[in-house]
């Protein structure tokens, strides 16, 4: 429910509602709103002109490449600006694909892989014959290097697409000891659910992340082609565009503001929300048949998925939402679609009754513990709304 200014209206406690779903996006940074509204003034024009204005956004657009490059630990020529993650995860995936045409079409994937890079995949593969070849994963999530290195060598493996950590329940993958058995095939990494949070893994050939995951701007995405990497643009333009149309410069000058800003913070909000975390994996283990799934170290600190028994995700979801907590289902995949999640099916995880919880930089323990106290009694008067 909204109040008369389009606001949601508090819980049934009467408090502010607590966003807990910042895996799908971080409110903006206050670094980046500051910077943003300087560089709208400033940053209009077209960076490809020789005038004045121009070379000022030119400038501003430079300075932007600098910082996002500084802070992943990259050259300042491989990162680009596109105008989404879900456009950079494409380029990053087919560009590869494009640049080699003689190695064929076929993708290998972890079976957790983002929908976008999994709709990347099969988009190549259309009218090939060969379609993407899947690599499982264990019950927390993770993919064997050995495996994956084995099938990709099977399948004679033109791209190997492989995220740094599941945005669905947390588990880190194995990247970089996966990229030191490939041989040649390039590594197209998705780190968008832990850019701003963990360092770049090693052992990318292109890598995708999207602004809005930390705090920055939505609708700018990073692509990163290493340097003397063989890429080339899929789609129509010219040969080494790595963006569609000009680059959204304040945004991107934002984007980049942003990230330096959560990374300065990182460890201490790391430690702060990981113990958070621990606690609500502790708190949920203790409801009667209730699973918490992904790995409960080797994971993203912010992040939790657990699996209800005899609850549908979707209400639950609804019902915390009256309490005044916002929290994401994974018991579907796209909202749109309804699809149990492909991520815990995987995993041989319960795909119904799921609940995510995904703490942002201004959560605190007071919300953490207020959503502990609601949580149980919402399972349990959902079960027995149906009889149990």
């Amino acid at each position: 429910m909204t109040n008369a200014s389009g606001a949601p209206e508090p819980g049934p406690d009467r408090r502010p509602p607590v966003p807990l779903d910042s895996a799908s996006s971080e409110p903006l940074h206050p670094a980046a709103r500051e910077t943003l509204m300087a560089a709208l003034e400033h940053g209009w024009a077209d960076p490809r002109r020789l005038h004045g204005p121009a070379r000022t956004t030119r400038l501003l657009l430079d300075n932007a490449r600098e910082v996002v490059a500084e802070c992943l630990g990259v050259r300042r020529d491989e990162v680009a600006f596109t105008a989404s993650g879900t456009e950079a995860v494409h380029r990053g995936v087919l560009g590869l694909l494009a640049a080699r045409p003689q190695r064929g079409s076929t993708v290998v994937t972890s079976a957790v892989e983002h929908s976008a890079v999994l709709h990347a995949a099969a988009w190549a593969a259309r009218g090939s014959g060969v379609d993407p070849v899947t690599v499982g994963v264990d019950r927390l999530g993770r993919v064997s290097p050995d495996e994956t290195v084995e099938l990709a060598r099977a399948a004679g493996a033109a791209v190997v697409a492989l995220q740094s950590a599941n945005h669905e329940v947390g588990t880190l993958q194995p990247v970089a000891e996966v990229a030191s058995l490939l041989d040649d095939v390039p590594l197209f990494v998705d780190a968008s659910a832990s850019t701003g949070r963990l360092p770049l893994p090693d052992g990318w050939t292109t890598a995708a992340a999207s602004a809005r995951k930390w705090g920055g701007p939505a609708g700018v995405g990073v692509l990163l082609v290493r340097t003397g990497a063989r890429w080339a643009n899929p789609f129509p333009g010219d040969a080494d565009e790595r963006q569609t149309g000009l680059e959204n410069v304040p945004a991107a000058l934002a984007a980049a503001a942003a990230l330096q800003a959560v990374l300065a913070e990182a460890d201490a909000t790391n430690a702060r929300q990981a113990a958070l975390v621990d606690r609500i994996r502790a708190v949920a283990a203790t409801i009667p048949d209730v699973d918490v799934v992904g790995d409960p170290v080797d994971r993203l600190p912010h992040l939790v998925t657990f699996s209800c028994l005899y609850v549908e995700g979707e209400a639950l979801v609804s019902a915390l939402d009256r309490h005044g907590f916002g929290v994401a289902s994974g018991s579907a995949c796209t909202a749109s679609t309804l699809e149990p999640s492909h991520v815990l099916a995987a995993m041989g995880a319960l795909t119904h009754g799921n609940v995510r919880v995904s703490l942002g930089r201004e959560t605190t323990e007071q919300d953490v513990e207020r959503f502990l106290a609601v949580l149980p009694g919402v399972v349990r008067d959902l079960r027995a709304e149906v009889g149990l």
